[in-house]
């Protein structure tokens, strides 16, 4: 049998508990938890939240989901789970909508266009206060034929819906930074892994324009055998790499659309004894936190995560608010910056090393 003090129950921690750790009032943490903004100031509101997360206190989300006809739960659609980059932004998201006393739902719509368009039928969407959506397949005209009756934001690499709320990366910009960054470390025949020149505003291609127009400025000449069509999976990073290295036309540097590519494209370097950066350097995309480990650790460009995931979680929430079915989409797009690991040279003031 366990003693009285191991086998205790401990209490529930109440929000008159968080009031006393912030040194507030309950109806300034109530003000809090339900996102009344014009009531608490943004130094108090940062308190309370400290509070919160100190004392692991949590939001009674079904007795407030009730009182506001809701059910308390969001959901996050993308095209596959195992994705780095999804695995992570779903973490962020997780925590930013747990902050706010709501529980967030992760499905898979395999990048398919019938999946994408039935995430968004009111039947769908019966469980949940909100959605967000990645597309990978939608066109504009598809997702604009629908009318939900819930808050949706849209996440994915174009702003053409006349209708979603959307957040997005800056891709042209992002894909330039990573360009000019390798140029100015003296690389030359720079590949792009997973890019594609097509008049189209996917992902792949907006990065392909930022990438031309760095070598464009640079003066150096684009070789389109360079720019390898491909996924942007660890595996299309490895055999595109491979690939490169089997021709007369090896890199001297590597531009992959992903991380996930990028350390597909280090261990094929690995696998060919190919020192990198000394002979290739490589570069990624996503700022994901496995990057950090590889080896040699990735350099990759940063499309700011967290406050992508901020926006995220504000939209949706300020719809699901105050929906405003005529009011005008929102737009929000992240900038990028280069986050230098070891697989690329750093450049300092005297020039490169």
């Amino acid at each position: 049998m366990p003693s009285s003090e191991s086998g205790a129950i401990a209490r529930k921690t109440t929000m008159r508990d968080v009031a006393r750790e912030a040194d507030v009032s309950i109806m300034t943490v109530s003000n809090v938890i339900n996102d009344r903004d014009g009531k608490v100031s943004s130094e108090t509101r940062e308190r309370v939240m400290s509070a919160i997360a100190l004392l692991g206190y949590r939001v009674n989300t079904s007795a407030r989901s009730l009182r506001k006809g809701r059910t308390g739960v969001v959901c996050l659609a993308v095209p596959a789970v195992a994705s780095l980059y999804y695995g992570e932004l779903a973490e962020r998201l997780f925590s930013a909508f747990r902050a706010r006393g709501i529980h967030l739902v992760v499905e898979r719509t395999v990048e398919a266009v019938e999946a994408e368009l039935a995430s968004l039928n009111d039947a769908h969407l019966e469980g949940y206060d909100g959605l967000i959506l990645t597309v990978a397949k939608g066109e504009a005209e598809d997702l604009d034929r629908v009318s939900p009756s819930k808050p949706v934001v849209l996440i994915g690499e174009r702003a053409f819906s006349r209708q979603y709320d959307h957040v997005l990366m800056d891709n042209i910009a992002g894909s330039r930074l990573a360009t000019s960054h390798l140029l100015a470390t003296g690389a030359r025949r720079i590949a792009l892994i997973g890019g594609r020149i097509a008049d189209h505003d996917g992902m792949p291609e907006l990065r392909t324009r930022g990438y031309m127009a760095a070598l464009e400025e640079a003066g150096v000449p684009i070789d389109p055998a360079l720019v390898v069509e491909s996924g942007w999976t660890h595996r299309d990073g490895y055999q595109a790499t491979t690939g490169l290295l089997n021709t007369d036309a090896a890199p001297d540097a590597i531009f992959a659309l992903t991380d996930a590519a990028a350390l597909g494209a280090i261990r094929a370097l690995r696998d060919q004894s190919v020192r990198i950066p000394d002979e290739v350097q490589v570069i990624g995309w996503d700022a994901t936190e496995i990057g950090e480990y590889s080896v040699p650790r990735l350099t990759t460009i940063d499309p700011s995560n967290d406050a992508m995931a901020e926006s995220i979680a504000s939209l949706l929430i300020a719809r699901m608010e105050d929906p405003e079915p005529d009011s005008e989409r929102r737009i929000v797009m992240t900038p990028s910056s280069v986050l230098v690991r070891e697989s690329t040279r750093e450049i300092r003031g005297d020039g490169v090393v």
